[in-house]
């Protein structure tokens, strides 16, 4: 589960020589360090007020220990309150009833696994006797169901929120309208689509993992009732990690199921997380969705040979890199009022988006424009970075401006909605995509969303020669490539781009004209359809 929005408010108590309070606000992940390092101790009664802010009440994780360590820190009024306005103190009646909850969940977590173990054993012999008989009828007349099961919230920015905007904004030019059953509202998502949210609220939210294992039994009840007798011609779902409900839904609308993988959860858990509790149900889930699929579509190749290399049919298999609406990102968009918003009027930009993630090689551009500056000390003047979004590499990423002297030429905008994201870009002149490789060394298998919005901007680019990053950009065509993971060979390419506006004018136009011709996400959902027709017409 990711709320993107968990912050703590801590007022101090008032001190006998100040009239004036001052709020606090820590994110929830500095609230885990004060604990892990032990100084949460030196806090405890020594603030006036504390509050949890988040998305929904009902979805704050481990509710219990969250109330027992914010009415630790305050010495009289201690509440939670999220974006709806609801607040609710936490009393001392309070921390009973979630005593009891807490209680009462332990004894039901292992029926809940147990129950859940049984149906996809039930549903993975379901498959393979399935494997055997005739595939399922499809009518593109009828609406598809779209399935978005992450247990994320409050998301406002980011690929995940681009890529599903995409394919549901265009289904409908291919098959009937489309249905989007989804555990939040997604930004950017077309108005007169039919949407329903079904946030897995109440249950479980005391222990790792399980909530979205229950969630696969709230969905299918709600998606039922929602469906009742209506036609569907497919189902397609965004696999999340433990979900197997796309699958049940499809199977009780008699309709084929498509998978959008986006490479494993289990492995994403052990590299980019942590390693996950019911790890071998997890896999279970994950093999039983791949397996029994109708159609799987994934963004690289590196994703396609994983799969074929765990038995799955190749035929069924549709590689299908990102896109971009090249209507909303465009060199048309006006980008002068976050120059003058940021001062960066007269200087040169270099912009970067996204939400930071330990592949997306932030804290590597941070460094190699720390180079820049230190080695080409003329630049400090005339040369601005501008990084827009927030996430888990973000300390790393301020580091490295702090420690080498270059905070002061860089601006940092946090979070910003999807929907004016273009407008960000179109205030840079250089775009960054400086992605790193796999820590374990296996294929980066990731399609990432930035590299065609960049694309779709017609700015000169600087990206990462890695694997699909290499395949759609051309060094010296499209873009300027650099070595992934190599803070001097992004350096030079920051350099090269700085020094030369014919040759990003020109890089940026090409690229504009190459992802207008292949990379749209009209073309990227007429190839799921077209794939569809031919494993299901």
């Amino acid at each position: 589960m990711r709320n993107s929005k968990i912050t703590i408010s801590i007022i101090p108590t008032i001190q006998k020589s100040s009239a004036f309070v001052t709020e606090v606000i820590i994110p929830f992940d500095q609230l885990r360090e004060w604990i892990k390092r032990g100084i949460f101790l030196k806090h405890i009664f020594r603030y006036q007020e504390a509050r949890v802010h988040t998305h929904r009440l009902e979805l704050i994780p481990k509710p219990l220990l969250t109330a027992l360590i914010v009415r630790l820190l305050g010495r009289q009024a201690c509440y939670f309150e999220d974006e709806l306005g609801q607040r609710e103190m936490i009393t001392s009646h309070l921390l009973r009833d979630l005593l009891w909850q807490f209680i009462k969940e332990t004894r039901e977590k292992n029926s809940l696994i147990h129950r859940s173990s049984v149906e996809v054993e039930d549903l993975h012999n379901q498959s393979v006797r399935r494997e055997h008989m005739k595939k399922q009828v499809l009518d593109l007349s009828a609406p598809p169901v779209y399935l978005r099961t992450e247990l994320s919230y409050g998301l406002r920015s980011g690929g995940s929120l681009g890529h599903i905007a995409g394919v549901l904004n265009n289904l409908g030019g291919f098959t009937g309208p489309p249905i989007f059953l989804t555990t939040d509202s997604i930004p950017t998502v077309r108005a007169d689509i039919e949407t329903h949210v079904f946030p897995p609220v109440g249950r479980f939210w005391n222990f790792k993992e399980l909530p979205g294992i229950y969630f696969n039994e709230v969905l299918e009840q709600e998606a039922t009732r929602v469906l009742r007798e209506r036609r569907v011609s497919f189902v397609y779902q965004r696999y999340s990690l433990n979900n197997y409900s796309g699958l049940k839904i499809a199977r009780h609308c008699s309709a084929p199921f498509v998978l959008e993988y986006n490479g494993s959860e289990i492995w994403v858990s052990r590299h980019w997380g942590r390693t996950l509790k019911h790890e071998k149900l997890s896999e279970r889930i994950e093999s039983l969705n791949v397996k029994a699929a109708d159609l799987m579509v994934v963004v690289s190749q590196a994703l396609k040979d994983e799969l074929v290399m765990r038995g799955i049919d190749k035929d069924k298999i549709l590689m299908n890199p990102n896109g971009v609406d090249p209507d909303r990102y465009s060199p048309e968009v006006e980008g002068s009022r976050i120059r003058a918003q940021y001062h960066l009027d007269g200087r040169t930009v270099l912009g970067f988006i996204g939400t930071f993630g330990k592949w997306h090689g932030a804290e590597m551009l941070a460094e190699a424009f720390c180079r820049l500056l230190q080695e080409f000390p003329d630049y400090r003047d005339r040369v601005r970075l501008l990084m827009i979004g927030d996430g888990i590499m973000m300390p790393r990423v301020k580091e490295h401006l702090q420690r080498s002297g270059a905070l002061q030429a860089a601006t940092l905008t946090g979070l910003v909605p999807q929907e004016q994201g273009p407008a960000y870009l179109a205030a840079s002149d250089i775009l960054v995509a400086s992605h790193v490789p796999n820590p374990d060394g296996t294929p980066f298998f990731g399609s990432p969303t930035k590299l065609f919005e960049y694309m779709a901007m017609g700015e000169g680019i600087v990206a990462s020669d890695l694997d699909q990053i290499g395949e759609v950009l051309k060094h010296d065509q499209t873009a300027w490539m650099v070595k992934p993971g190599d803070a001097q060979s992004l350096m030079l390419g920051l350099k090269a781009l700085i020094d030369d506006e014919k040759r990003r004018h020109r890089l940026g136009e090409s690229a504009r004209r190459e992802v207008v011709a292949r990379y749209t996400w009209e073309n990227h959902t007429r190839r799921i359809i077209e794939m569809l027709k031919e494993r299901c017409g």
